[in-house]
């Protein structure tokens, strides 16, 4: 009898060393939403964590019972939700635009010209002057600007500007003259040099013509660099992403991601999209896909290529013409034999292949790849491969991407950016198979949400606004642009949590907040279930947590 007691205490203690351990607590009173793997939505009032993974999900009294050494930490009353997850994003653009001019937003083209003198006149010892996120689709007239434009403004160093799509850059004469660009320049293969009607460069380079100016643009520093990652991870702890997918990662960024990941300072996991399929591809995949670094804080198994340019720029590659630009049907990067060998390659190595394609012919091109790919290659449907944006889609085409098994990559702010001109791009009849949402997932497609920021903002309530509404911020169209094709919150939330962690192969690890997965969450202001519509954009992110770590607090 005395040396069972001796063991049953030995027992106790042991146990309760290991529940009273810094690392454990339940945080309790609070309004907790996760999906589960089968995707239905669990409700529950308070998450016990230890070693920065869930315990258990469930009401305070039975984990307080179950877990009685566990601190306690006081939720408010504020709802939780799992840590969302951004499937298509540019950590370093967005960044590097906190460095840059920001010209996302303005809505006339004097209002941008005021914004580039005045940055120009704040910043005397920049050589250059770069920035992004003009849109002349919002001032008015749907028309490019020119170098004359800059030029006015701007003469005495090179300005260049990328588009808010990052599918076309806007130069002044001097960045063009530095570049070497004049009336003889060449079009690029996928690229094409806007010009007057004397043949003269305008100042418009869209899509791959853009790298003669950006060829000669001063690189910049390892300082420049590391501050711009330590405020993209600040921008979206802010907002309450712990997961992000970037879209076309190099050597330089993943060691700076690696870097950031050994000194503790990584404050979301990043999912690597290496960024294309040529040297860079042979360096960085030379080891094979890197499931899981550092606790699963990076990951390196897939690969990006792009297809086709932007609908703002008309560079999609459509199959007919442009219905406001006739004889314009924009631009394929690749032909179907280079494409296909792209695809071939990554696959072969075991990666998965994310491919951008705008446009209804690039969708096209890139399904015909796809199922080049899968007659040559056994075991595809393991490696998950996707289509980025899928935004225009000839309906005829839609169900090949549940055939051939493939996810349909998608971001909701795009729809609500793109509804003052996309209908006008591609007419009445296209605009069906359009950022067709519902259509995707009624044929049982996953959707991974994301928000392809900078390019939108970072802010995935605003995803998952545009996701349920399909509405502006003013609430407009009143009924919904194209409204049938809107998803319910729990298909929106799905989208940017469950299936954009099954888009990352992390479906075992994050996007759920279930036993044994990390404890990615966060405390919003709001019930993102039972608010109005309406408010979801206007939702505060409280806290955000990754792993069991707070890495953001609002201050109230």
């Amino acid at each position: 009898m005395r040396l069972l007691f001796i063991l049953s205490t030995i027992i106790f203690l042991i146990s309760a060393c290991s529940d009273n351990r810094e690392d454990a607590f339940i945080i309790h009173n609070v309004n907790g939403y996760t999906l589960l793997e089968s995707g239905t939505l669990h409700e529950f009032e308070a998450l016990a964590v230890r070693d920065g993974r869930v315990v258990e999900t469930g009401s305070a009294e039975a984990l307080f019972e179950h877990y009685p050494r566990f601190e306690k930490i006081d939720g408010g009353g504020h709802t939780l939700l799992p840590g969302l997850i951004d499937a298509h994003a540019h950590v370093m653009g967005l960044g590097i635009r906190e460095l840059d001019l920001d010209l996302s937003g303005i809505r006339s083209l004097e209002e941008t010209l005021e914004a580039i003198q005045q940055f120009a006149a704040e910043n005397p010892e920049k050589e250059w002057i770069t920035g992004r996120g003009w849109n002349q689709v919002l001032w008015g007239n749907d028309e490019f600007p020119a170098a004359e434009d800059i030029n006015r403004v701007v003469a005495d160093r090179p300005v260049y500007l990328t588009r808010v799509d990052g599918h076309a850059a806007w130069v002044n004469s001097k960045a063009m003259e530095l570049a070497g660009i004049d009336r003889d320049t060449p079009d690029l293969q996928g690229g094409v040099i806007l010009r007057n009607e004397e043949g003269e460069a305008t100042g418009i380079l869209v899509d791959t013509t853009m790298r003669y100016v950006r060829e000669v643009i001063p690189e910049r520093t390892d300082e420049d660099y590391a501050k711009a990652l330590e405020l993209a991870l600040a921008e979206m702890a802010r907002f309450g992403i712990t997961s992000v997918h970037d879209a076309r990662t190099d050597t330089y960024e993943w060691e700076l991601y690696k870097n950031f990941a050994d000194e503790g300072r990584l404050l979301t996991r990043i999912y690597a999209m290496i960024a294309g399929a040529g040297e860079i591809f042979d360096e960085m995949a030379a080891d094979g896909p890197l499931e899981s670094y550092a606790d699963d804080l990076l990951a390196l198994r897939s690969v990006k290529i792009s297809a086709d340019g932007a609908l703002g720029s008309r560079g999609a590659a459509l199959i007919a013409d442009y219905h406001d630009d006739p004889g314009n049907r924009g631009l394929l990067f690749y032909d179907q034999d280079e494409l296909n060998a792209m695809l071939l390659k990554g696959a072969s190595a075991g990666f998965q292949m994310n491919i951008h394609a705008i446009g209804d012919a690039a969708n096209r091109q890139v399904l015909d790849a796809f199922d080049y790919i899968y007659r040559e290659l056994d075991n595809q449907e393991q490696l998950r491969h996707r289509i980025e944006h899928a935004q225009v889609v000839a309906l005829e085409d839609i169900p090949r991407f549940r055939e051939l098994g493939l996810i349909a990559s998608m971001q909701p702010t795009h729809a609500t950016s793109d509804m003052n001109m996309a209908e006008d791009r591609v007419g009445s009849e296209r605009i069906k198979g359009a950022y067709a949402w519902q259509t995707f997932l009624n044929q049982g497609t996953v959707i991974a949400g994301g928000s392809d920021f900078p390019v939108e903002d970072v802010n995935p309530f605003y995803g998952l606004y545009s996701a349920v509404t399909r509405k502006d911020h003013e609430g407009m169209p009143p009924g919904g642009w194209y409204s049938k094709q809107r998803m319910n919150r729990v298909e929106a939330l799905k989208a940017f949590t469950l299936d954009a962690a099954y888009a990352a192969h992390q479906d075992g690890v994050i996007g759920t907040l279930e036993p044994d997965k990390w404890a990615d969450f966060i405390l919003i202001d709001r019930d993102f279930f039972e608010m109005d519509a309406s408010e979801i954009w206007q939702t505060n992110v409280l806290e955000t947590w990754l792993a069991g770590e707070k890495v953001f607090r609002r201050e109230l």
